[in-house]
């Protein structure tokens, strides 16, 4: 479904590939970079392999006895034959199971919201503090990912998923059990914290299944449980409340948290390509707690906002998610006045209008993207990253900022009627998924090798804006009304568009020049590792990097393997 005609799968052989096929095979037009320095990942050989497992590729960057450093090029050539790895048909199990993971913490952070009376007429508490809690549920959604992004790039997809799945389950039936606010606003947040990483390990996933003109395609459909969840949230919320308690809620959460992990444990595949852990083979365990450590801290994350392309393109979904998080927040409080409906299901069939768009854009956003993609390789003869972004600048630019426009004033000047709202409401449901898919793999494509860390990034600072969004509506609107308020919002989401179209223009020279600068910073420590050196050391060391840097128990020079690298990179004596 996914493929394109291009680039059609080789399904023969062990795990999909042809076993005549080499070990490394040119990378495809799909997989070219314009102008920006290549680092190879080349196959190795795995001694246990055994049917079942998908191979791995280890590589020079965190191999051998020194302090595994940060990859200095943002770009890593991936071989065309790992996206051959699995056949079609099991990709779309992965895609579709992944997708459904990807509902739950989404679903979570809306379907209380129809409830959100019942909850604080439970613990004696007002719907204001228990917006707050669904405003930190975002703010702890915005943080996880800087956490999950490392590990599931160290200890692989499979792993990480399995383990969040089974904590989401738990947090889910801790919230359903809450006896007094405390231990509701705990369970809440834990469950946020664990949920994200579907979010963030599917995307990751996708990057590992499919070629770059195939991901935008696959990334629409996994989207659609990501952005159905908070639209049919509230709708479901609202029927279970007006007919039973808001504990079920909770109860039917923790039923779809259990069939997630059961899914991730029988069908998900570990589908990374090189897993960093296996970088480590021979490290004594100090030496190895020390390396891990510093391949999972967060700030490795935080840290790719160096590059302002991702800082911008970061910028761009979080006015897209703080556009539907402030849209459909105070429905219940905005229309149900606005055209006297009494009952939370009622309120919360309005959610329907933008989940339909949601689903319909599905099935054209991604392919529209992938489209723009092919198009543009036509056009130069190369593919760039930056490219899949037109995708989405019409969508950006004038359709969600139009809708949003309409909606908040027909609603405020009381025109048009249910109608014009539900209209307005599905159409910038479509519009964001002809947005969502482009931005998202723009974070695959643009560095190959680490784009768990660089949407873990993305998706830390669209649900902090979420989390802004959440917990400022009811009172924004409150203070200034419907409409006013939505001309805030489409601002914002046309400011996003405007940081597309910079990213666009200046993406790739952005990125050469932090190159560039990081290669001076890794040169310039490398030289003050060696003049710490003592003058001795120095004069009888035939190999200039000596000792510098090394790790107590890791393994010896004799036994390194030898890393690897471009004939380029090998010629320059960097190891990146």
């Amino acid at each position: 479904m996914f493929e394109s005609k291009e680039t059609g799968f080789k399904a023969s052989g062990r795990c999909g590939q042809d076993p005549n096929m080499p070990p490394s095979s040119p990378p495809s037009n799909s997989s070219i970079h314009s102008g920006d320095t290549i680092e190879s990942i080349e196959p190795a050989a795995r001694p246990n392999f055994h049917d079942g497992d998908l191979d791995r590729y280890p590589t020079h960057q965190s191999a051998g006895p020194d302090m595994p450093v940060e990859p200095i090029d943002s770009v890593v050539d991936v071989p065309d034959e790992v996206y051959d790895r699995l056949p079609a048909h099991r990709k779309l199990v992965v895609v579709y199971l992944l997708s459904f993971c990807s509902f739950l913490a989404p679903i979570s952070s809306t379907s209380v919201l129809a409830a959100t009376p019942e909850v604080a007429a439970e613990y004696n508490t007002t719907g204001s503090i228990v917006n707050i809690v669904n405003a930190l549920y975002m703010l702890f959604m915005g943080l996880s990912p800087i956490f999950w992004g490392p590990l599931s790039q160290v200890y692989g997809r499979r792993m990480i998923t399995i383990i969040t799945a089974v904590g989401f389950f738990a947090c889910s039936i801790g919230t359903a059990l809450a006896p007094n606010l405390g231990a509701f606003f705990v369970f809440r947040l834990l469950t946020a914290f664990e949920g994200t990483s579907f979010i963030l390990v599917g995307a990751s996933v996708i990057g590992d299944m499919y070629r770059p003109t195939e991901r935008g395609t696959a990334t629409g459909f996994y989207l659609s449980g990501t952005l159905v969840g908070p639209a049919l949230g509230p709708c479901i919320g609202g029927i279970i409340v007006t007919y039973t308690s808001w504990r079920v809620i909770f109860w039917l959460q923790t039923g779809l948290a259990g069939l997630a992990a059961v899914g991730s444990y029988f069908l998900l595949p570990e589908t990374i390509y090189h897993m960093k852990i296996d970088d480590l083979v021979g490290y004594s365990g100090a030496a190895k707690v020390k390396v891990v450590l510093g391949m999972i801290n967060p700030w490795r994350v935080i840290r790719l906002w160096e590059y302002p392309n991702l800082f911008l393109t970061g910028l761009s979904s979080a006015s897209l998610v703080w556009n539907m998080y402030s849209l459909l927040t105070p429905i219940r409080y905005v229309l149900n006045p606005r055209y006297n409906l009494t009952t939370p299901m009622q309120g919360g069939l309005f959610y329907l209008a933008p989940g339909c768009g949601y689903l319909v854009g599905t099935f054209m956003g991604g392919r529209y993207a992938d489209f723009i993609v092919k198009r543009y390789i036509k056009k130069r003869g190369i593919r760039i990253p930056e490219d899949r972004m037109y995708s989405a600048l019409p969508f950006m630019g004038i359709v969600i900022p139009g809708c949003i426009l309409i909606y908040g004033w027909s609603v405020e000047k009381d025109v048009g009627g249910i109608p014009l709202t539900v209209v307005m409401l599905f159409l910038q449901g479509v519009a964001q998924l002809f947005c969502f898919p482009s931005l998202n793999t723009y974070c695959l494509d643009v560095m190959p090798g680490r784009g768990a860390e660089v949407i873990a990034g993305n998706y830390a600072i669209r649900y902090l804006f979420a989390c802004a969004g959440t917990a400022v509506v009811l009172p924004a609107i409150s203070a200034m009304g419907v409409g006013w308020f939505s001309t805030i919002s489409a601002l914002f989401v046309f400011s996003g568009t405007i940081c597309a179209w910079v990213s666009i223009r200046w993406g790739q020279k952005w990125r050469r020049n932090v190159d560039a600068r990081r290669k001076r910073r890794a040169a310039k420590k490398k030289k003050m590792l060696l003049e710490e050196k003592s003058g001795g050391d120095l004069a009888g060391d035939e190999n200039p990097r000596g000792n510098s840097g090394r790790i107590m128990g890791s393994p010896a020079d004799s036994v390194r393997h030898s890393p690897l690298t471009t004939p380029g990179a090998r010629d320059k004596k960097e190891e990146v």
